[in-house]
């Protein structure tokens, strides 16, 4: 099956979706990025999208910081997201990545006096850290002070950085502190603890992205397991006596971390309480567990 996208207000193959090399966006990072999951049902023969409402949501306040004006309501977001996944046909896990951004064919180092614009495209994607136990290094670099953790395209350059450190290093991912010394989180995931029956993870003043799947497994180990999440600053030495921990994100989904730095954490297996949320989760995005059913946008008509 061919990938499709979503450019310039028309349906197209993906080798197609092309943009002018002078695009202002692919010049000064002015532009906001999403990732949405689609992932396949094949009991149901269905395809859910995770959290859609949700990602628009925060696109939309990405597009605020950097003065773009998103030419779409979010629901009309949505429903361009649900048919270029319907126009691809995938019956299999998908990831879509949208994007906003400033589409002027001009150059220039501002964010006034320049046209927005939305393209969104949807292809066959896996895990995104293809591993069931993560080897992580603390990553020599950190994120920059005063910078807004919201998904625009600049800003990834750093996790960048920190992602090719680690893997030349032969970890799988890298795992960021911030200006001020605390555990922030991956290069694209958050960060969990598991310490004296409760989550621990480091809490948004400390610079971290407000991962929608973050926030997906604060609630279900509180809805679920009775664990509730503690948001507080992470000394990096408290890595290597916590119980349990595991990264989350819209690519990474719940992976577990098996050591840290080259130590274990704990026996270096997967944890009951990581086990656990792993279940649960991969219920409810495909829409296993009908309590989240209105977290699963299915993307072809229902039969």
């Amino acid at each position: 099956m061919p990938s499709y996208a979503y450019l310039k207000k028309k349906y197209v193959p993906l080798e197609q979706a092309n943009i002018n090399v002078m695009t202002n966006f692919m010049h000064y990072g002015t532009g906001v990025f999403e990732g949405i999951r689609g992932n396949w049902n094949k009991t149901h023969r269905q395809l859910y999208l995770f959290r859609l409402k949700e990602h628009y949501e925060r696109m939309r306040n990405g597009c605020h910081i950097l003065n773009i004006e998103l030419p779409y309501t979010i629901d009309e977001l949505c429903e361009i997201t649900v048919k270029v996944a319907q126009t691809s046909a995938f019956e299999e896990d998908v990831y879509v990545r949208p994007v906003a951004y400033k589409s002027s064919e001009t150059l220039g180092v501002r964010l006034h006096n320049l046209e927005s614009d939305f393209f969104a495209f949807v292809f066959p994607w896996g895990p995104y850290l293809d591993t069931d136990r993560a080897r992580c290094v603390v990553s020599s670099w950190r994120f920059p002070k005063e910078i807004p953790r919201q998904k625009l395209t600049g800003l990834y350059v750093t996790n960048a950085l920190a992602k090719t450190e680690a893997v030349s290093g032969g970890f799988d991912e890298a795992i960021m502190l911030n200006a001020d010394g605390y555990v922030a989180e991956g290069s694209g995931e958050n960060i969990f603890l598991v310490k004296g029956g409760k989550l621990v993870t480091p809490p948004s003043t400390d610079g971290i992205l407000i991962g929608i799947t973050r926030d997906t497994v604060m609630k279900l180990a509180k809805n679920e397991l009775g664990i509730d999440t503690i948001e507080r600053h992470v000394d990096r030495i408290e890595l290597y006596d916590a119980e349990e921990i595991f990264l989350t994100g819209t690519a990474a989904h719940i992976t577990p971390v098996g050591e840290i730095d080259r130590r274990k954490i704990t026996d270096g297996e997967i944890g009951p309480v990581t086990k656990k949320l792993q279940k649960l989760y991969a219920d409810v995005i495909v829409n296993k567990n009908t309590k989240y059913t209105s977290w699963c946008t299915p993307v072809y008509p229902e039969k």
